[in-house]
């Protein structure tokens, strides 16, 4: 474990406090739960945007193959 100086606004400090006073989760506990929940859920926001980039990327490839496809398609159904 890595010893971390942390300052939180008021605010959510005592929502802090009042959270691990209710579940009774020691409050490093809760912080590291907190961040790990916050590092999924960013890394999941960058493998959507990859994603986007990559769709982006293949799309009119993907039209031309699609085209193709139906010109087959038109051609075997006459």
């Amino acid at each position: 474990m890595k010893t971390l100086s942390l300052k939180l606004d008021e605010d959510i400090y005592e929502v802090t406090e009042e959270m691990v006073k209710k579940i009774g989760l020691p409050r490093n506990r809760y912080i590291n739960e907190a961040l790990a929940f916050f590092n999924r859920y960013n890394q999941r926001k960058e493998l959507a945007k990859a994603f986007k980039e990559a769709s982006g990327l293949v799309k009119e490839s993907s039209i031309k193959i699609n085209s193709e496809f139906d010109q087959l398609i038109d051609e075997t159904s006459i």
